[in-house]
């Protein structure tokens, strides 16, 4: 029998934040009062189970959790708003212009979009010779082109788009328009707690991040105190025991899928009877499921809201064509599989039902490459380098796919019980 860590509504507000890691009073007041009533038990409950630290900040009415980890996945981060879809995922430069256009809001919380322009243009102008950021030319004029300037607006509109949904900063008009309209009048307000509250990780002034290599940027920003910065007390914190217990769980709270391999002991942490029993615990108090093999482990939530991944729901082809792979990964027999194989499966499918996917008839490899991207960010497959080639998880195995060719259509005058049922197709 698992222990029920938190309250349900309590476990919703946690999901909540696992996804978007804030909750507002403005924007979500029920949410906020759930928090503000619990607000012991549930700082209590990510800090000692997750070593996540949640900050509340009444004033401005905002509730921040900071997570920290060492393995940050590639495929998080903040999207980019558009009218369909996810999104895709902010860029570099967007991230690195959301930073800047913080640090003139620090300076100045209520500013003009052309003032602002003007002066994150100066500052990338003073450091763009360096490399250290990048270039931001905002006029067209000599050497720049029209379309270049209008990047670079729609870049730093992109930026502000983030912090406006984070709930950092307010905006009076339309962004969309001033990315065409030079002339276009836009105000930017910013309060100064919100954005003191967005940043968790130490000053990187005081880590030197730019004496580091940037592969040891990552594990210097998440240390929790200036010692542990230094190379060898990260790596020695990360092998410790507390250390592969938060990476585990953490895991297990955070991603579709864990590995209990995965770990630099030759036993892994989930694999132990206190890891399992302890990953459980921490599945069942969020209201996750955990669907386990002794190799692998696959979390999925029902109520979809600690993340904006809904596979295996969706009619788009994209996401049938997964569907269509992940039936056949189980029976594949190797340890991986190349785009020519799932395009050659496609072929076999398309020979069955020759209305499927009709529109990449003549591009069924790039059929082939979304596919395994939606696998990919189920947990499912693991991107080896090869852009080609994916690594078959053991978690396939946890599913099974049935699918239909057409829909069955109800019993009628014409038609019986028995002829209603449709013929099952491979794919």
């Amino acid at each position: 029998m698992t222990q029920r860590l938190l309250d349900p509504d309590l476990a919703d507000a946690a999901r909540h934040l696992i996804l978007t890691c804030r909750i507002s009073s403005a924007e979500d007041p029920v949410r906020y009062r759930v928090v503000l009533r619990g607000r012991r038990e549930i700082t209590d409950f990510f800090r000692t189970e997750l070593g996540w630290t949640l900050h509340i900040h009444d004033v401005g009415g905002m509730v921040r959790l900071h997570k920290r980890r060492d393995d940050v996945p590639g495929d998080r981060g903040p999207r980019l708003q558009r009218r369909s879809g996810r999104g895709e995922l902010a860029p570099a430069q967007v991230l690195v212009l959301a930073a800047l256009v913080c640090e003139q809001l620090w300076r100045r919380p209520r500013i003009s979009l052309r003032e602002l322009l003007q002066s994150v243009a100066q500052v990338c102008a003073a450091e763009a010779g360096t490399g250290r950021l990048p270039a931001f030319r905002i006029v067209a004029a000599d050497g720049v082109s029209k379309r270049e300037a209008q990047a670079a607006r729609a870049n730093i509109v992109d930026a502000i788009k983030l912090l406006q949904v984070d709930g950092e900063i307010s905006v009076d008009a339309d962004l969309d328009r001033a990315v065409t309209d030079e002339n276009a009048e836009v105000f930017i307000t910013a309060d100064r707690d919100s954005l003191a509250n967005k940043f968790a990780s130490l000053s990187p002034t005081l880590l030197s991040l730019s004496d580091r290599a940037p592969s040891q940027h990552v594990a210097t920003l998440t240390a929790v105190s200036l010692p542990d910065a230094e190379p060898d007390a990260v790596a020695q914190r990360q092998a410790s025991v507390e250390g592969r217990r938060l990476t585990a769980l953490r895991r297990v709270a955070d991603d579709p899928a864990a590995d209990p391999e995965d770990d630099p002991n030759p036993v892994g942490y989930l694999a132990t009877s206190t890891g399992r029993e302890r990953a459980l615990n921490i599945a069942a108090a969020l209201g996750l499921v955990a669907s386990v093999r002794r190799d692998w482990w696959e979390i999925t939530d029902p109520t979809g809201t600690a993340s904006d991944f809904d596979f295996p729901q969706g009619r788009k082809t994209e996401r049938q064509g997964a569907l269509a792979l992940l039936s056949y990964l189980p029976h594949h027999g190797a340890s991986e599989v190349t785009a020519d194989e799932i395009t050659t499966l496609f072929e076999e499918i398309r020979r069955d039902m020759p209305r499927w996917a009709a529109g990449y008839a003549e591009q069924l490899p790039v059929l082939a490459r979304a596919a395994a991207a939606e696998l990919v960010t189920a947990g499912l497959l693991q991107v080896t380098g090869d852009e080609d080639r994916w690594l078959i998880t053991p978690g396939v195995h946890l599913w099974r796919v049935r699918a239909r060719h057409g829909q069955p259509a109800r019993p009628g005058r014409h038609r019986t019980e028995a002829d209603s049922d449709t013929r099952e197709e491979p794919a």
